[in-house]
């Protein structure tokens, strides 16, 4: 399979963005995705969160960054989703 076929097939398998929630673990990052959706009585947004446990090789990551992540098999009894890259570093930079 070629590199093109493998960007593709990632891409159609659900890359997300989040934010670095929480790095205290070795290799492993929390992200946390917001998202709004409407309420189903009241028609109102309301504000939602999905956090998910990312595995990270090379603990990359900080907290506080934009991360781009992809579903993979399961990791651990938790983590099914690895760490694709960095977009953007935030939080405090030292």
């Amino acid at each position: 399979m070629s590199e093109n076929a493998a960007t593709k097939t990632e891409a159609s398998r659900g890359v997300k963005q989040g934010v670095v929630d929480s790095d205290a673990r070795d290799k492993t990052r929390r992200v946390v995705i917001a998202y709004r959706a409407k309420h189903p009585k009241y028609g109102k947004y309301v504000s939602k969160r999905t956090r998910l446990h990312v595995h990270d090789e090379h603990n990359e990551s900080r907290v506080g960054d934009t991360v781009e992540i992809t579903p993979c098999r399961p990791v651990s009894k938790t983590k099914a989703w690895r760490l694709v890259r960095v977009v953007k570093r935030g939080g405090i930079e030292d």
